[in-house]
C-alpha cells in the first residue's frame, strides 16, 4: 500500500500545482482585461467602428448617388473605370457595363471611381471626427486637440506651451543662443525675478 500512497501523493501534488498555475494565469488575465485603460480602448474601438460605418454609409448611399447625377458621371461612382487591357470577350461597340463584368472577363482595369469613393469616405470620416472633437472640447472644456510646434533645435514636435523641449531639453525662449554668463543669470533667476540687465546685455 506504500506504493499506492506515494502515487496518490504525487498525483495530488501535480494536480495542486496545475490548479495553482491555472488560477495564477486566470487572475493575471482578469487583471489585464479588467483594467480601466483596456476597457476604455475596447469601448472606443467599438464606437469608432460603428461611427465609421455610419459615415461611410452616408457618403456612399446619400452623397455619392447625388453626385452621380452630374452629366459627366451618369452612373454610380464605384462603377466608373477605365479599361487598360480588354479581356477575350470584350465587345468594342458595347464595352463593359460594370466593373465586375470587366474583371470577370479578365480585363485589366483602372478602377478610379472606387478610389475616389474611398477617398471621399476618408475625407468624410476625418472631417466628422474633427467636428466631433471640437464639439467635445467646446462642451467639456477639455482640450483633446493640443497645438504643437517644432523645436527650434531638434525640429521635433512639442507642445506650443512648452518652455523646454521634451526631446533635447533645450529652452525655447532663445536663451540657448545667448552668451554663457547671460544664460547662467537667466537660469539662476527662474525661481524669482529675471535679471533684465543681463538679458539685455
Amino acid at each position: 500500500m506504500r506504493g499506492l500512497d506515494e502515487t496518490n501523493n504525487v498525483l495530488y501534488r501535480v494536480g495542486h500545482t496545475a490548479g495553482a498555475q491555472v488560477h495564477t494565469v486566470w487572475r493575471a488575465f482578469v487583471n489585464f482585461a479588467a483594467r480601466d485603460n483596456v476597457l476604455e480602448v475596447a469601448l472606443g474601438l467599438i464606437i469608432a467602428n460603428s461611427f465609421t460605418k455610419v459615415v461611410t454609409s452616408f457618403v456612399s448611399d446619400v452623397v455619392l448617388p447625388v453626385v452621380s447625377l452630374l452629366p459627366l458621371l451618369n452612373r454610380n461612382m464605384d462603377q466608373k473605370f477605365a479599361v487598360l487591357s480588354p479581356g477575350p470577350n470584350y465587345n468594342e461597340s458595347k464595352g463593359y457595363n460594370t466593373l465586375k463584368q470587366a474583371r470577370d472577363d479578365g480585363a485589366l482595369v483602372l478602377a478610379w471611381g472606387m478610389f475616389v469613393e474611398t477617398l471621399l469616405n476618408f475625407a468624410g470620416v476625418s472631417l466628422t471626427l474633427f467636428a466631433v472633437a471640437h464639439l467635445y472640447m467646446f462642451v467639456s472644456r477639455d482640450k483633446i486637440i493640443k497645438p504643437t510646434v517644432r523645436c527650434r533645435y531638434c525640429r521635433k514636435f512639442i507642445s506650443v506651451q512648452a518652455k523646454r523641449c521634451v526631446n533635447c531639453s533645450t529652452w525655447q525662449d532663445g536663451r540657448e543662443d545667448l552668451p554663457g554668463e547671460t544664460v547662467h543669470s537667466i537660469n539662476s533667476s527662474d525661481g524669482g525675478d529675471h535679471n533684465m540687465r543681463d538679458r539685455a546685455r
